[in-house]
């Protein structure tokens, strides 16, 4: 178990936590959740002793290991990638050196045969002669080659570096296992893999993500960081999403007797125990809400944005025809004969496992980029708005918020006064004299909440998103994936949110060097549809 006793957190007059009281016991997955700057990362490193807090203290059981995520990508650089991971087993590692340091020496003495004994003893209790093979088959796991397994870490590629400082944290089954955006930069299939790993795993575990799927497939509990106070609650992100949303409900009636919100509440919890029945974490997760009671069960405190599209008119016959389109940089063909119409009613996701073909392909369609071949004719009725995965072009001028927003007032639109961009912005969760802050000091965050506005000003019938998750806490993603499937009109997306992409879209396009693969289907379907795996293989291949 993990015990924070009367924690307290302040930097200068900002208090990130005030009288923080919470266990966490084994057994349990909990997903530290809250808004962006709310300290979800500050409190993991409180837990792991990084961070002192002002007041109180945290007690883990004595004798239990204590395993963290790092972050830093480059602290293991003159390291050999197995040693590596060796190294994430603290009292482990230590033996090994203690050990072979002794058996090095050229004058052996008896103390040493003494002391070397009651190191192998202690060695081969934490598993240390099968250590260096466990670790290996953990990296193979994880996606990272045997032929990089002895090299050091500064010459592996970025995206492996991360998988191995994820393996070097969850070697040696730790205790307790904190983990701060662990999906990052892994595929699908490496996620997938953790999200079992995690479901089965029976420590206690703490994560940090915006990864709605990855929270709900191995989360038993939910922590949330509100208010410089931390609350834990029953259930995956959704459970606690959806019932928090149905408790604010049921306040805000005043009509509806007692009774008839308290059985809706009961019948809620059961619909959700019942579907915790077929999830990976199925006995510890129905458990766990099975013995929920109504009581536990709070209304958020939290904002969310108001992220409406609403067109000006609705789209054609005619929308946008691909034809023949290729491109290419520096000889590494990024997409190669592209094929399609897009027709009313689709919400696309543009897949491919090079994601600058995504990103060049939104770029060429809006005329931002020049296709090597092919080309793209848009219909005559089309308004469209597009979320680029690089903003900053659009923030050098440092312009207050509103006067920001009022360079894309589109013509149609007369008589704007300041109320009326307000209001776009105050959607957005600007407000104050927030609308006046120059657009130089934005963070990610609340330059993409502007790039939104905007989108939203404009009254689009095709909307265009690449990566609109990226810098957005949970509340803003939430928002903006329900306006999404709310919206009447054409998506084209891509995203690493598993659960944007699989609530929104009905049709998946997959640009490859060797031409497309096209289906009409849900993100889970196409993922398991094993003759779209063989036109993988084939359209990949070199």
């Amino acid at each position: 178990m993990i015990s924070v006793k009367n924690v307290t957190l302040a930097y200068g007059k900002r208090v990130l936590f005030d009288e923080v009281n919470i266990n966490f016991a084994k057994g349990n997955c909990y997903g530290i959740i809250g808004a962006n700057g709310a300290g979800k990362s500050t409190f993991l490193k409180i837990l792991s002793g990084e961070i002192e807090p002002n007041k109180g203290a945290v007690e883990i059981t004595p004798g239990e290991r204590l395993a963290v995520l790092k972050q830093n990508h480059f602290e293991f650089d003159e390291s050999p990638v197995l040693q590596t991971v060796l190294m994430g087993h603290k009292r482990l590692w230590q033996v090994m050196q203690e050990k072979n340091l002794i058996y090095q020496k050229e004058d052996f003495t008896e103390a040493d045969g003494i002391k070397v004994g009651e190191l192998e003893s202690e060695f081969g209790e934490m598993g240390g002669y099968t250590a260096e093979s466990d670790a290996g088959e953990l990296l193979n796991q994880l996606g990272v080659p045997t032929n990089f397994h002895e090299g050091l870490m500064k010459e592996i590629p970025a995206n492996l570096k991360v998988r191995v400082l994820l393996a070097q944290a969850i070697f040696g089954n730790p205790d307790i296992l904190l983990l701060d955006e662990p999906t990052n930069g892994l595929d699908i299939a490496t996620i997938s893999w953790l999200e079992n790993f995690l479901a089965d795993y029976e420590n206690i575990v703490l994560v940090v993500s915006h990864d709605r799927h990855f929270l709900d497939a191995v989360c038993t509990h939910v922590a949330d960081v509100d208010r410089q106070k931390i609350k834990i609650f029953t259930g995956n992100y959704t459970f606690w999403y959806e019932s928090s949303q149905l408790m604010a409900r049921q306040m805000s009636d005043k009509n509806k007797k007692i009774e008839d919100k308290r059985q809706a509440l009961i019948d809620f919890i059961a619909r959700f125990s019942a579907n915790a029945s077929k999830s990976k974490q199925a006995t510890s997760r129905k458990k766990a809400l099975e013995k929920l009671t109504i009581e536990e069960i709070e209304p958020s405190n939290r904002k969310y944005p108001g992220i409406i599209f609403q067109p000006l008119r609705e789209v054609g016959n005619q929308i946008l025809n691909v034809e023949n389109l290729s491109f290419a940089i520096e000889g590494r063909i990024l997409f190669d004969k592209i094929n399609f119409s897009v027709n009313k009613g689709d919400k696309i996701a543009f897949l491919s496992k090079d994601p600058l073909a995504i990103s060049s392909f939104f770029e060429i369609i809006n005329n931002q980029l020049k296709a090597n071949s092919g080309k793209f004719e848009w219909g005559s009725t089309i308004q469209k708005s597009y979320l680029p995965i690089e903003n900053s072009i659009f923030f050098n001028e440092g312009l207050s918020l509103i006067d920001w927003l009022r360079q894309y007032v589109p013509p149609h639109i007369k008589d704007v006064d300041e109320p009326f961009l307000r209001g776009f912005l105050g959607k957005m969760l600007f407000s104050g004299d927030e609308i006046m802050k120059k657009t130089t000091v934005l963070s990610g965050g609340e330059k993409v909440r502007c790039m939104v506005s905007r989108m939203m000003l404009q009254n689009p019938n095709v909307i265009i998103l690449d990566q609109p998750t990226n810098h957005l806490d949970l509340e803003s993603i939430q928002s903006f994936n329900e306006s999404c499937q709310n919206f009447p009109g054409i998506v084209l997306m891509t995203a690493h949110d598993h659960t944007f992409i699989q609530t929104v879209v009905n049709r998946i396009i997959e640009l490859t060097p060797k031409g497309s693969i096209d289906r009409i289907s849900s993100f889970d379907e196409y993922l398991a549809d094993t003759r779209v795996q063989e036109l993988q293989q084939k359209y990949y291949s070199i």
